[in-house]
């Protein structure tokens, strides 16, 4: 089988990483011929391009397809979009993300390939933004949806918001979580030289945080209950691994409550480095009120760490609460509090909810398995 994948642009980020993965495994498998097609990977959360050099001529660049909104940009890429599938003739067309995913599957639909498939690795509308963009992202993939004949969502959360906006039918949707190599989380270490590096001391409690320094992450909540915790738990230090836009203004507001001792920002670093930060967290926190299913999590609990996350979208089907970590309402700043302290406060609580984490991580998010999944349903949707 001829698949193209097609994807807005390769950032660091869970659903590039997810769509690099898913190409390289299938391009492993002897039946299948896979390219893929992104815009440029231009941002401040740095490139993952260079991770599917591999596929030479079969990793296609079209400058044209950005993120946001450009009528004659958008307008040129479905041209070139059509034209390539055209000359490329796949048996499957795969796109992720919103733009791409709009444009992939009309283009797709030009060209008359014969199925289409697309990948919700993250809500595109939802109460995170105004009236007019929920509106208006809803309506671009009603229209996508009527081209698609099978939806790959990395949550069943993401499956049940789509189909509430009367998107697709509940036959359409398939659950496949987002694997990754679990190795080198597997085998990451408390190393007292990465502590060391970061001005850790042994005695400190490293609560982390993995995400993009940027709205709707939860920052902001983290910093506002921080000083109520250190009065409490002293040795407490705030691991924050990212970076983007907000860094100055989070660093301000953190100068300003006289926390500088308590907070580290590691800055952007490879992905290569995340296993290693996450071995030297004593727990991990997740507060975005939007992400499909946060890699962070699983990623975590193979790490043998205890998580905490707000309940928004697929948390909840990894951050089980009081199974592999505690899942709290989105803004619930007491309880969030509470939660740590617990934490902080008990070695065997950490360690029973890293260890039924740890369990579900190993049967649920290997990448092999991630690819024989969508395989499978490729194989299915050509039968």
């Amino acid at each position: 089988m001829r698949v193209v994948h097609i994807i807005t642009r390769l950032i660091v980020g869970g659903a590039q990483e997810n769509t690099i993965s898913t190409v390289l495994g299938l391009d492993a498998i002897a039946d299948t011929d896979v390219h893929l097609i992104s815009g440029p990977s231009l941002g401040p959360e740095g490139s993952l391009a260079h991770k599917v050099d591999c596929l030479s001529n079969r990793f296609i660049k079209i400058p044209e397809l950005v993120r946001s909104i450009s009528p004659w940009k958008d307008f040129r890429t479905l041209n070139l979009l059509t034209g390539i599938l055209k000359r490329l003739s796949p048996d499957i067309v795969h796109t992720h993300s919103a733009k791409a995913g709009v444009l992939g599957r009309l283009a797709a639909a030009k060209a008359g390939v014969p199925l289409i498939v697309h990948s919700i690795h993250g809500p595109s509308f939802g109460s995170f933004q105004n009236q007019f963009s929920n509106f208006l992202f809803c309506k671009a993939e009603r229209l996508a949806g009527k081209k698609t004949h099978c939806f790959i969502s990395v949550a069943d959360a993401m499956s049940r918001q789509y189909l509430e906006a009367g998107i697709g039918k509940p036959s359409q949707y398939h659950r496949v979580f987002s694997g990754f190599d679990l190795g080198p989380y597997l085998q990451s270490e408390n190393s007292q030289a990465l502590r060391t590096r970061y001005g850790i001391r042994e005695t400190d409690f490293v609560i982390g945080k993995i995400a993009r320094l940027f709205k709707l992450k939860g920052h902001d909540d983290l910093i506002h209950i921080a000083r109520d915790l250190v009065e409490s738990c002293p040795n407490i230090r705030f691991l924050l691994v990212g970076d983007g836009v907000w860094r100055a203004r989070l660093e301000s507001k953190i100068e300003s409550l006289g926390l500088n001792d308590h907070f580290i920002f590691t800055g952007l670093v490879p992905p290569t480095e995340i296993p290693g930060l996450t071995g030297i967290m004593d727990m991990l926190v997740h507060l975005s009120i939007r992400e499909g299913l946060p890699r962070a999590l699983p990623q975590a609990l193979a790490a043998g760490k205890p998580v905490v996350a707000y309940d928004c979208d697929g948390a909840k089907e990894v951050c089980q609460d009081n199974e592999t970590g505690f899942l709290i309402d989105a803004g619930d700043l007491k309880t969030f509090t509470r939660r740590i302290r617990d934490l902080w406060e008990s070695k065997t609580l950490r360690d029973r909810l890293a260890a039924k984490g740890h369990e579900f991580v190993l049967n649920n998010f290997d990448t092999p398995l991630m690819v024989k999944n969508i395989h499978a349903i490729y194989s299915d949707l050509l039968r």
